[in-house]
């Protein structure tokens, strides 16, 4: 019997290719997308255009109620969106408070609704500097208390963890996967901005990986 996993699902490149390296790897994965009051929903639509390409069950939660709670970031507030590298400090204004925890609460939940074994998400080690939910610390952390959270045991799965965005690409590419389904600009305009430091990181991942990256930019 295939086994079924809950993939947490953004719309971004990291998810895209943690959701098809789970079905690639036998699993039978249900994608959960959230709308946690993020500044623009651009993400959600690749999401949902993706799972569709592959056939995959997907879930779209509104759980935009939070951002009375956990408000300040760039990501859900009227705030500047940084540009330059993704490393730099500025980076930091994209911080949303206790993020992943509470996705990956939710999708732990979900898993145990569904009967499914394991929650997957894409945190690499491109996001430690900047996301203490991406770091391997947390994630240790979160596989032990979800072990014991419900009566049922659901693993925390992180294929990406130790690997840089350039790496995360280089195996998507290995597979075949097409990147024109993904969004990562954290701008919701027509075009990426190729500015602001998601897009810097998306863009420096296929220099270093030789290959031609299928969004426009402005």
């Amino acid at each position: 019997m295939t086994e079924k996993v809950i993939v947490i699902y953004s719309g971004g490149m990291d998810s895209f290719t943690v959701l098809n390296k789970a079905i690639l790897d036998g699993k039978q994965p249900v994608a959960l997308s959230f709308n946690y009051g993020q500044r623009h929903k651009k993400e959600l639509d690749y999401a949902k255009r993706a799972c569709e390409m592959l056939a995959v069950p997907h879930k779209i939660v509104d759980i935009s109620a939070i951002n009375s709670l956990v408000g300040g970031s760039a990501l859900t507030d009227d705030i500047d969106v940084p540009e330059g590298h993704y490393e730099e400090p500025s980076m930091q204004q994209t911080v949303v408070p206790n993020r992943n925890m509470i996705l990956i609460s939710l999708a732990v939940g979900y898993a145990v609704s569904q009967k499914a074994n394991a929650v997957y998400y894409g945190a690499h080690s491109g996001d430690h500097a900047i996301y203490p939910d991406c770091r391997p610390e947390f994630v240790q952390k979160m596989k032990e208390v979800c072990a014991i959270a419900n009566y049922e045991k659901v693993d925390v799965v992180t294929p990406y963890l130790h690997h840089s965005k350039t790496d995360i690409l280089t195996d998507g590419l290995r597979m075949g996967l097409d990147y024109q389904y993904t969004w990562t600009c954290y701008n919701g305009r027509e075009k990426a901005c190729g500015k602001c430091g998601a897009c810097q990181e998306r863009l420096e991942a296929f220099k270093e990986n030789e290959a031609v990256d299928p969004l426009e930019y402005e």
